[in-house]
């Protein structure tokens, strides 16, 4: 009996440990941004290069790029909310939090008067 036990604890524990890995599998984020607040984004794809069309893709602006890739992070991404088409700043972070205030003090360090955010992702962890 107890054997039967401890045989049904281990492949609880397996599924378990399978069920992670699957889940941390999907942790590729992309970010994209584009001129006059033009912006795309891509989470919880199973690997980078997925995550960078889906937010190329997402991004319908002119002038888009891939700025970064997120790996159990966020990206946020302020504008100028008086001139959309001007300055503005993106940041990829460990927190969301992080990635707001960062990307709020790039627009700002730009030359934006009226910053605001945009827009923001987070891949599995956020």
């Amino acid at each position: 009996m107890q054997s039967w036990k401890r045989n049904c604890a281990l492949i609880v524990s397996a599924v378990c440990f399978l069920a992670a890995g699957i889940g941390a599998a999907a942790a590729a984020g992309a970010f994209a941004v584009g001129a006059c607040g033009a912006y795309g984004y891509g989470y919880d794809y199973r690997n980078v290069a997925d995550a960078r069309v889906a937010a190329f893709k997402k991004c319908a602006g002119g002038e888009c790029r891939i700025v970064g890739v997120m790996r159990r992070s966020c990206a946020a991404m302020a504008i100028d909310a008086k001139n959309p088409c001007g300055p503005y700043g993106w940041a990829i972070e460990s927190h969301l939090g992080k990635a707001e205030n960062a990307s709020m003090r790039r627009c700002y360090q730009y030359g934006g008067h009226a910053c605001v955010l945009r827009a923001w992702a987070c891949d599995e962890k956020g």
